[in-house]
C-alpha cells in the first residue's frame, strides 16, 4: 500500500505541479485531522500513480498553511497542475473525498 507524501516548503511546488493532488493541512492535536487520518491513508494507496495524496503538518509549516489561508484543520485543497480547484474544510466522508479527486482526473 502506498503512503502519502509529506509535504514541507521545500518540496510543495515541485510535488503540487504536477498533475491532480489533495492536500490536507492538518495538526497533531486536531481530533478530526486524526479521525480522518485512515482515510486519507487508503486514498493514498486507491490513487496510486493517479493522483497526490499529501499532508501538510500546519504547526511545521506554517507559512504553506498562510499562503494557502488555512484557518481552520483540517482544510483539504484539490490541486491540478499547482492550482486550487477546489476545497473543504472539516472531516469529510472517503466518498466525497473520492468523488472530488475523480472530478480532477
Amino acid at each position: 500500500m502506498s503512503k502519502y507524501i509529506d509535504l514541507t516548503q521545500e518540496n510543495f511546488e515541485t510535488i503540487v505541479n504536477n498533475g491532480v493532488s489533495l492536500v490536507d493541512f492538518w495538526a497533531p492535536w486536531c481530533g478530526p485531522c486524526r479521525m480522518i487520518a485512515p482515510v486519507i491513508d487508503e486514498l493514498a494507496g486507491e490513487f496510486d500513480g493517479k493522483a497526490n495524496i499529501c499532508k501538510v503538518n500546519t504547526d511545521e509549516q506554517q507559512d504553506l498553511a498562510v499562503k494557502y489561508g488555512v484557518r481552520s484543520v483540517p482544510t483539504i485543497l484539490f490541486m491540478k497542475d499547482g492550482e486550487v480547484v477546489d476545497q473543504v474544510i472539516g472531516a469529510q466522508s472517503k466518498q466525497a473525498l473520492t468523488d472530488k479527486i475523480n472530478a480532477q482526473l
